[in-house]
């Protein structure tokens, strides 16, 4: 039974906590949170962008601590997950590995390349696991694509087009601070360099436009340039939409024999004139692809193995990425990664 306990009662870590309930061989015995409400299972304040409704939770069986120091000496936790703010995370994780604990952290890894690197270096040096939950190749459509690029059937990556929109986040006043999170080039478009990197691998180097507000990157608009014989890629992302334009994400990917196009619904198109749409488990459920992923890390931390959709180094990349881009933005330039 691997032991998990939840650092942050926010928005995610309500997410986790409820997506947990489904995993096998593996349970959260522990939470930790400064609020004294939340150790005591009020969690209506941890609205978010989606999933169920938020209410009190049963804390039967799960010790509520109030620092972290008193949570890394509890022995009786295998995996801490790291579920605050980004600016948080670098801190937290090294604690936890120093403590001799296998970490799942929320993405973005961190706030800056130099945090992500020292993350990296602090799990290779402890012999634990440093693994990041990025979600999106959990989702059933994301899933389905990554899963055709890299099992080659349909031929290699030709070009592509990633989009993702929101309003201005609002439900939090940690998410809405660039400080605290890089700002939407960071913490909304880092799901998508993170699956960039997945299916079409790391480009030598990037051209992005974008908008600024008050020195932080709200909107971009990004070509991975991959050199002679690699594919076009671009991406769009950014929090610029009205309220009342809800969220969207999507993709078109062109491959030798196939084309796939996300827009509210999966299409494949294959080179026999045909248009089909897979079959796809577990869509409609939001928690689905979080139990996977959790699932994923605990099976993780029981073998001692990463997962390769979890890899730390994958979302140190995936950072490296989004810094690029903001100075592209900020310079004009096209920037080497």
């Amino acid at each position: 039974m691997v032991r998990i306990g939840i650092v942050g009662i926010g928005f995610m870590g309500r997410i986790h906590f409820l997506a947990s309930q489904r995993l096998s061989g593996a349970k959260v015995t522990a939470i930790c949170s400064r609020d004294r409400a939340k150790r005591a299972g009020d969690w209506t304040n941890t609205r978010g962008n989606f999933g169920p409704e938020p209410g009190r939770v049963d804390l039967t069986g799960v010790t509520a601590y109030e620092t972290l120091d008193q949570m890394l000496a509890d022995p009786n936790i295998d995996l801490i997950d790291v579920c605050t703010v980004t600016d948080q995370h670098t801190s937290i994780a090294l604690a936890a590995l120093k403590a001799g604990k296998h970490v799942l952290v929320e993405k973005a890894i961190a706030l800056t390349p130099e945090d992500a690197d020292a993350m990296v270096s602090a799990a290779r040096a402890a012999g634990k696991l440093l693994m990041v939950a990025h979600v999106l190749p959990f989702f059933p459509e994301f899933k389905y694509a990554a899963e055709a690029v890299r099992g080659g059937q349909y031929g290699k990556v030709l070009a592509a087009h990633f989009r993702r929109i929101i309003s201005k986040p609002d439900w939090s006043g940690d998410i809405g601070d660039a400080a605290k999170t890089g700002g939407p080039a960071v913490d909304l478009h880092i799901h998508d360099t993170h699956f960039i990197g997945l299916v079409c691998g790391v480009p030598n180097s990037v051209f992005a436009v974008g908008t600024v507000e008050r020195g932080a990157v709200t909107h971009l608009t990004t070509s991975y340039l991959y050199g002679p014989g690699g594919p076009a890629v671009t991406c769009s992302s950014g929090a610029l939409c009205m309220s009342g334009r809800p969220f969207a994400h999507g993709y078109e990917i062109f491959l030798e024999r196939a084309t796939l196009h996300y827009e509210g619904a999966l299409t494949l198109y294959t080179n026999d004139g045909k248009a089909t749409q897979p079959a796809l488990a577990g869509g409609g459920d939001p928690l689905s692809a979080f139990t996977d992923e959790l699932q994923a890390a605990v099976e993780g931390a029981r073998t001692g193995t990463e997962p390769a959709l979890l890899s730390g180094q994958l979302a140190r990349d995936a950072l490296v990425l989004c810094h690029r881009e903001i100075e592209s933005v900020m310079t004009g330039r096209a920037v080497p990664v």
